[in-house]
This record gives structure tokens, C-alpha cells and sequence, in this order.
């Protein structure tokens, strides 16, 4: 889930502190928007929780289509 206090931080500041970020993002799996001059501009996110998310919305997908099969 992500978590507007600790889960954004400025290009400036991802630049500065890439390692320790990196492994915040590792450890908590949450991914992380980054900003510039104050607006979201990119999200960053481990590839471990990356994939997990593709996993759930393949599921989730093959789940609608075999739902809509059904009531056909």
C-alpha cells in the first residue's frame, strides 16, 4: 500500500541517495513517485514487486474472461 509520507522523494534527492532508496525499495516492496519541482513524474518500484503486481492483474484478467465465457 503505498504511504504519502515516506513514499515520495524529489529526482534531486533519488539522485543523491540512489543506494539507500534502492534498498527501501527492496525492503518494502512499495513503490516510490518521484517528483519534480514539487509535481509526480515518475513511479520506481523493484522489479520483485513489479512482476508480483503483473501476476495479480493476469490473474485478475484471466479471471473476467473466464466469468464473461460463463455468462455467454
Amino acid at each position: 500500500m503505498f504511504n504519502i509520507a515516506e513514499d515520495i522523494c524529489s529526482i534531486t534527492e533519488f539522485k543523491r541517495r540512489t543506494t539507500d532508496v534502492l534498498t527501501r525499495l527492496r525492503g518494502t516492496g512499495r513503490a516510490l513517485v518521484l517528483t519534480t519541482n514539487g509535481k509526480a513524474d515518475v513511479v520506481v518500484q523493484d522489479a520483485a514487486s513489479y512482476q508480483k503486481l503483473l501476476d495479480r492483474l493476469q490473474a485478475y484478467e484471466n479471471r473476467s474472461r473466464a466469468a464473461g465465457a460463463v455468462g455467454e
